[in-house]
């Protein structure tokens, strides 16, 4: 008697089974293509970025040997395609090498590069806050306190490794423009930073001993 209703009841289990899957055939099938359809276009998308990446990198080591061919004009235009492909690796490398090797004269021309990089390019924090602090270096020299204290604010008001860098070279600006309480300012904030370069907060601590002392 049990091993019939045993049976029953995994007969009765099978056609529920069975009737589900007929009843929502359609469903499923919808479901079905939906997970397929997911799968190959995230395959898709991987491969796209690879080759995507692999192009931009071809571009960026054309340019480097195009340099080391004097083709001055052909590397310049190369990079800045580069820095515009928005690539987190090779987009910062496009950039560096076209202000190391001075390939840019107009400065605001490398600030709009510059822009790009830190605004429209999916960086890592810490990597875009060294951006920030490169834009900053660049233009310490000819730019003016509030336009110094606006590229850098972004440093300042953070807890970012660079954090003491961007008060070192504010400290550094106001002490070359013989604003002594100002720079002493800064250099005192160094000291209160906790992930502080411990280079910089030497250098910090001699200024404020050797030369801001009251």
């Amino acid at each position: 008697m049990d091993e019939e209703i045993t049976i029953i009841n995994e007969n009765t289990r099978n056609e529920k089974i069975k009737n589900f899957f007929i009843n929502n055939k359609k469903f499923l099938l919808i479901i079905t293509l939906s997970i397929i359809i997911t799968i190959l276009g995230y395959f898709s998308y991987q491969a796209y970025k690879n080759s995507h990446k692999e192009r931009i990198s071809d571009k960026y080591n054309s340019a480097v040997i195009e340099y080391n061919n004097d083709k001055k004009s052909k590397v310049t235009s190369l990079l800045k395609e580069v820095v515009e492909d928005k690539d987190t690796t090779y987009s910062p490398l496009a950039l560096y090498f076209l202000i190391d090797n001075n390939l840019i004269q107009d400065k605001n021309e490398i600030n709009a590069l510059f822009d790009i990089l830190i605004n429209k390019t999916s960086l890592e924090d810490e990597i875009r806050n060294l951006i920030i602090y490169k834009k900053a270096l660049y233009n310490a020299d000819i730019s003016n306190e509030g336009q110094l204290l606006s590229i850098i604010k972004p440093l300042i008001s953070s807890k970012s490794i660079w954090k003491s860098h961007a008060l070192y070279l504010l400290a550094e600006f106001f002490y070359s423009k013989n604003e002594k309480q100002k720079a002493k300012e800064f250099f005192s904030q160094i000291i209160d930073v906790e992930n502080a370069n411990q280079d910089i907060l030497k250098e910090a601590r001699k200024r404020l001993n050797r030369d801001l002392s009251d």
